[in-house]
Order: structure tokens, then C-alpha cells, then sequence
């Protein structure tokens, strides 16, 4: 098939045991069929891929989503076919997988970066979790942009290679993946196949 590329929802993380007895971790993807609704074509928008509608036969998604899954070649489906989970993906491929981190809110130097903190003697008893100094003297005589300081925590895309198809279950609409991925449950993941 000319897709290398499918969404679904994060449902949960779970332990399970390989085939060598070794104790591994996995995450499951609610992969719904995707509906295609348009196919973009290269004369006129420069490049061939499939607008699919995800989110459908999802009981807890009241509206339905609209993504991108972009082709190499001209497209072999037409619109209000059905890409399946099982079409795109068998057991043992390499994925590159992409979702939104949980939101932590504001967050401290600390929490978000990880600093040491100050110590609590000679006279700072209360900066224990404080940055500390943030800028140099007369030269540059600014901070520079990009310094670790407090601020907004987690909510960004991130992306992470390497991991594995352990199970494709083509009843369930689900999708096994060793290790982690980004995201709380019911987010939004693209799972994609690395070459």
C-alpha cells in the first residue's frame, strides 16, 4: 500500500511479557478506520495526499477530525474508501510516533529544568528553589534569549523514533507499540513508518 502513515487515540499504557519471558512495556492505539474525504493532487496542490476523517465510531469524540496523510506516488484509493490499521502496519515495524505532551502548567526552574537550587544556609533560607543569577555584567549586559527560566510546561508536538509494532489487533481496532508515547489518554497520535 502507497500509506506509511495512520492516527489514532492513546488508551493506555499496560506491562506485558515477550516471547523471551522478558517483562516489557507497551501502549495501545484505538486506530479506527480513516475515511478519506478528498485526495489533494500534485498539478494542482503540489503534492499527492489523502484528507481522512479521524475519530470516527469513537464513542467519546463528539466531532470528528480532518488530517493529512501525504503519498509519495499518485494515490491507489479513492474518496469514502477506508484505510485499516491492519493494511498499513504488521507486527515488528519500526515507527516514528507523534503526539502533544501532557500540559503541566506554569512551572517553576526546578520542576521544568531541573535546577539544583540554591542552598538553604548562609542567609537564603527561602530561595532553595530559586534560579539563581540570569545575567552577566558589562558584557553582553543582557540575557540572552533561549535561557532556561520559569514558564509554561509540557502541551508541545514531540516526536519519538525507534519503536516497535508488537500486535495489530484488526478486530479490536487496536494497535500494540513497545515502549512510551506523548500524551495523556485519548490524544491524538500519528504513528508513522520509518523506512
Amino acid at each position: 500500500m502507497d500509506v506509511n502513515s495512520f492516527f489514532g487515540y492513546k488508551i493506555k499504557q499496560t506491562q506485558d511479557f515477550d516471547q523471551k519471558g522478558l517483562k516489557k512495556t507497551f501502549t495501545i492505539i484505538k486506530a479506527e478506520p480513516l475515511v478519506i474525504k478528498r485526495i489533494k493532487v500534485k498539478d494542482k496542490d503540489g503534492y499527492w495526499a489523502y484528507l481522512v476523517e479521524v475519530g470516527k465510531g469513537l464513542k467519546k469524540r463528539k466531532k470528528t477530525l480532518l488530517r493529512e496523510i501525504k503519498l509519495d506516488k499518485e494515490p491507489s484509493l479513492k474518496i469514502k474508501d477506508q484505510l485499516q490499521i491492519a493494511d498499513v502496519f504488521k507486527v515488528g515495524d519500526v515507527l516514528q510516533v507523534t503526539g502533544i505532551t501532557k500540559g503541566k502548567g506554569f512551572a517553576g526552574v526546578v520542576k521544568r529544568w531541573g535546577f539544583k537550587g540554591g542552598p538553604k544556609t548562609h542567609g537564603q533560607s527561602d530561595r532553595e528553589r530559586a534560579p539563581g543569577s540570569i545575567g552577566q555584567g558589562t558584557s553582553p549586559g543582557k540575557v540572552w534569549k533561549g535561557k532556561k527560566m520559569p514558564g509554561r510546561m509540557g502541551g508541545k508536538t514531540k516526536t519519538i523514533k525507534g519503536l516497535k509494532v508488537y500486535k495489530v489487533e484488526s478486530d479490536k481496532n487496536e494497535l500494540w507499540i513497545t515502549g512510551l508515547v506523548p500524551g495523556g489518554r485519548g490524544g491524538l497520535i500519528k504513528i508513522s513508518k520509518l523506512s
